[in-house]
């Protein structure tokens, strides 16, 4: 039910957005929609979910208008909203694109534009949003109200903006669609490793990109990077749940239909003009799959690449993973050096101590890494990466 809801929700605000052009309050309707939704299908799920929700969430917007101040000038539009809606009525048509076109209003900051889309479209919640963004939750709240205050003061219309504007929020829409597969890829909080429906639902909305976009290479090369990454989906975890590492997985599970189409996206754009971070993570992706076994992986090549990454985009989180294949190249010692200096944007996140745990552990400094492996245990909001880094304290326990 919860995986219909997230695929659901952003098709009603969608509609919502295209028929009252409010927002903020088709937003809240939605919201309402979705928790009388929880509710109730449990014990009496609806013929059409879709409908269903349209129909609550369309009484919700009649409630609003009903409740503004100034009523008597709302009065012809309210009588003419004021209908039951029809289950068979409900549009069909896939606006998610639409609107995150919308969410990433020029009139919004960055920053914003992300949060809301985030929201919106991919269905996170608030916590989740500010995991991403490394900041506290009540900081991510105030700046997603901000910015639906935002979108309805710029009298911004459900429409797909014109060619001039699209260009400049892609970054944007990019961006958004690549934090909700990391989300679904490696769920920060949850009792599962991964979140199927949300990597499932990236996948899904940057196909549709691609198609209406398909001169932007930077969204191949988004999608070649999804699919390369999500064709080890079935080996990244036991049937306990606990996480595999990648040097340890059972290639033999890798999706190689993903993989086959992963790479001829990439081979399709890449050369046709300066590769974007998208393009370059999909090219370090594609190393690893064709690479028949962790010991055959091509890590200077997958150096070079980070190298040129962190050039091209720079950012504490490629800098982590440089030092890695630094370590795969040039030793654990070369990449306990690169991590120095990283504490002060990743030390409130459990993947700078998970790394320097591995690193350590790598050149034999087992009391150290037992230290760091234990801290970032404790900073996980995994539940499936606890259990395994508490495993790695005790594998240190034993050395």
């Amino acid at each position: 039910m919860e995986d219909l809801l997230r695929t659901l929700a952003p098709q009603v605000l969608g509609v919502l957005a295209r028929t009252h052009g409010q927002f903020d309050a088709c937003e809240d309707a939605v919201q309402e929609a979705l928790l009388e939704a929880s509710l109730q299908w449990p014990s009496t799920m609806p013929d059409n979910p879709r409908a269903w929700l349209m129909a609550v969430a369309s009484r919700r917007m009649v409630d609003f208008y009903r409740s503004e101040s100034a009523r008597r000038t709302r009065e012809e539009r309210v009588a003419s909203l004021d209908v039951e809606f029809s289950y068979s009525s409900a549009p069909e048509a896939d606006d998610t694109l639409t609107l995150m076109f919308l969410c990433c209003h020029p009139a919004l900051s960055a920053p914003s534009q992300l949060a809301l889309t985030l929201r919106a479209v991919g269905g996170l919640t608030t916590a989740e949003i500010a995991s991403a963004f490394l900041v506290p939750e009540a900081t991510m709240g105030q700046r997603i109200s901000r910015a639906k205050q935002g979108i309805h003061k710029a009298g911004a219309t459900f429409t797909m903006p014109p060619a001039s504007e699209r260009k400049a929020r892609l970054g944007v829409v990019l961006h958004v669609l690549y934090l909700i597969f990391n989300e679904g890829y490696a769920a920060s909080s949850s009792p599962s490793l991964q979140r199927e429906e949300l990597t499932t639902e990236a996948i899904r909305v940057t196909r549709l990109l691609v198609a209406a976009a398909p001169r932007e290479l930077e969204a191949t090369g988004l999608l070649a990077l999804m699919l390369l990454i999500d064709s080890r989906r079935a080996a990244r975890a036991l049937p306990d749940g606990t996480p595999v590492p990648l040097a340890e997985q059972n290639r033999s599970l890798w999706n190689g239909e993903q993989i086959k189409e992963g790479i001829a996206l990439l081979s399709s754009v890449l050369g046709r003009g300066a590769a974007g971070p998208y393009q370059l993570q999909a090219a370090i992706a594609a190393c690893h799959a064709e690479a028949a076994s962790a010991a055959e992986t091509d890590w200077p090549q997958i150096l070079a690449l980070y190298t040129v990454l962190e050039a091209v985009a720079p950012s504490p989180v490629v800098t982590l993973n440089r030092a890695v294949a630094v370590a795969m190249v040039h030793g654990p010692a070369a990449g306990l050096e690169v991590l120095v200096g990283l504490d002060a944007a990743l030390g409130r996140t459990h993947r700078l101590d998970a790394v320097r745990g591995h690193l350590l552990e790598m050149s034999g400094s087992y009391a150290e890494a037992r230290a760091a492996y234990l801290s970032a245990a404790k900073k996980t909001g995994s539940l499936p990466e606890r259990k395994y880094l508490m495993g790695k304290v005790a594998r240190m326990d034993e050395q």
